[in-house]
């Protein structure tokens, strides 16, 4: 059940993302999903690093630097994809 919470936090991060960045972004659900997760674990790490938390466990500093990250992510990828 644990992975299922992860991956459903990692959508709502990857949305969250989606809406926070300006312009219009050319991202499949699936792509959103994958940054959202990526940015999940990245704010786990941080967290686990900061000592507030561990990668799994949800607290705000961890959903924060995950929605930072994200952000980021999207951002990185909106300009990849734009450069093909």
């Amino acid at each position: 059940m644990g992975i299922v919470g992860f991956l459903v936090f990692g959508l709502v991060v990857g949305a969250t993302a989606r809406l926070i960045k300006p312009g219009r972004q050319n991202l499949s659900l699936g792509m959103t999903l994958l940054l959202g997760a990526a940015g999940s674990v990245i704010g786990g790490v941080v967290a686990n690093v900061l000592g507030t938390g561990t990668i799994m466990e949800l607290n705000m500093l961890g959903a924060l630097v995950a929605i930072i990250a994200a952000v980021m992510l999207v951002g990185t990828a909106e300009s990849i994809a734009g450069k093909k």
